[in-house]
């Protein structure tokens, strides 16, 4: 109970009430702004790319796409002699590069014994850019041609809506991951999994009820009710869908609970975002000595915890920040190679197109400074890449 005195006499405000009230309120507001942003019968949709970005997404040189496109595979030249190319027309020049006798190249699919990809991305404390990185990550594998999912497993589902699938508004009774692991008449994940604006880019969504696995896990394990231990629940449904897909995403709770160690024992690697402050670095130090105690025990229960590849993200970074550039010397002095090379810089290009649930990817460039725009795009091309370079060193690809 909250206590205030009112011309003093005591008068106690009961908090569940206050807080609900709260919610109501501020979930009403939220879907008002979602409405200004995103009326009902908009559809989000990504812009148009130029050649220099297209070229780079296919993995051609911009003379070469200029070559194709005079062929007749590329859009039709704007007003003033420029094409500008919609995500269909890369995925279109790629299909016929590969249809020119080099199979396989520009479509990267995964062939012959290549098992798919399952990144979890996570950190125990909140403002590691952790959804950022898991939204752009996920855009990019898509527009670099690799048929890819995203799961959002925090129940804040802010990946969700960054997607454009408002978590109050449009997802449902079970149409989250939790529809599919839950203990009780699972609902395939196949009839979970949705479309998103992206040809390649499909979405398992979040919202609240991901907090009932956590809740009713204690339950089975008490009970021995369950067939499959919490630890291989994801990894079971993954297994139904996963010759349609490359690579999954999996954006985790910022907590350590049965969500995020099932989500461990179903990735084949791990990517922990940090942020370059000290009391960051302090509460990443508990997480990691949590996480590898609780994941001895799942060990111990028969659960799988060796990994293609481990690293740690450096996001919302500043390079002319003295302590920052200090502390992430720092861990790489710790680290060393199991930190990505690249880091993710701080830029308000970022946040400012977060504001409207969008991505750098969606937004278009003439929005921002040009300088601003370019740094941040630059920097995730670098970070994203160097992903992908891991991903596909596991395949055995150069």
């Amino acid at each position: 109970m909250l206590q205030h005195k009112i011309h003093g006499l005591d008068v106690q405000e009961h908090l569940p009430t206050l807080l609900a009230a709260d919610a109501l309120e501020l979930a009403h507001q939220l879907q008002q702004h979602q409405k200004k942003i995103f009326p009902p019968q908009m559809q989000k949709t990504l812009r148009l790319f130029s050649p220099a970005e297209a070229a780079a997404f296919i993995g051609i040189g911009e003379g070469y796409l200029r070559q194709i496109a005079s062929e007749g595979h590329g859009p039709e030249p704007l007003s003033n002699g420029r094409r500008m190319y919609a995500v269909s027309d890369i995925e279109r020049i790629r299909r016929v590069l590969d249809e020119g006798g080099k199979s396989g190249k520009y479509v990267p699919h995964r062939r012959g014994d290549e098992r798919l990809q399952v990144i979890s991305v996570m950190n125990f404390k909140g403002g590691s850019a952790k959804t950022t990185t898991s939204a752009h990550l996920a855009q990019y594998l898509a527009l670099r041609g690799y048929r890819t999912l995203a799961i959002d497993l925090d129940p804040q589902a802010s990946l969700s809506a960054l997607f454009g699938h408002q978590p109050e508004l449009d997802v449902g009774e079970s149409e989250t991951l939790y529809g599919a692991i839950r203990y009780e008449n699972p609902r395939p994940i196949a009839e979970i999994v949705r479309s998103t604006h992206m040809p390649n880019l499909h979405l398992v969504p979040g919202n609240l009820e991901l907090m009932e696995f956590e809740h009713e896990t204690p339950k089975a394990m008490t009970s021995g009710s369950a067939e499959t231990m919490f630890f291989a629940r994801i990894g079971d449904v993954l297994a139904d869908i996963e010759s349609f897909y490359d690579i999954v995403i999996i954006d985790c709770p910022p907590q350590l609970g049965f969500l995020t160690m099932s989500a461990l024992c179903a990735a084949t690697s791990v990517l922990i975002t940090v942020h370059p402050q000290m009391l960051d670095v302090m509460s990443m130090s508990q997480f990691l000595s949590m996480t590898s105690e609780l994941m001895r025990v799942v060990e111990d229960a028969g659960g799988r915890t060796s990994y293609d590849w481990m690293r740690y993200l450096v996001t919302r970074f500043e390079p002319n920040d003295g302590p920052q550039s200090q502390m992430t010397g720092f861990m790489r002095s710790i680290f060393g190679n199991r930190m990505l090379h690249n880091a993710m810089v701080k830029s308000t290009a970022v946040s400012d197109a977060g504001v409207t649930k969008q991505t750098l990817y969606e937004v278009e460039r003439s929005q921002f400074v040009r300088g601003t725009y370019d740094r941040a795009m630059d920097s995730l091309t670098l970070v994203n890449g160097e992903i992908e370079d891991l991903l596909r060193k596991v395949w055995g690809r150069k």
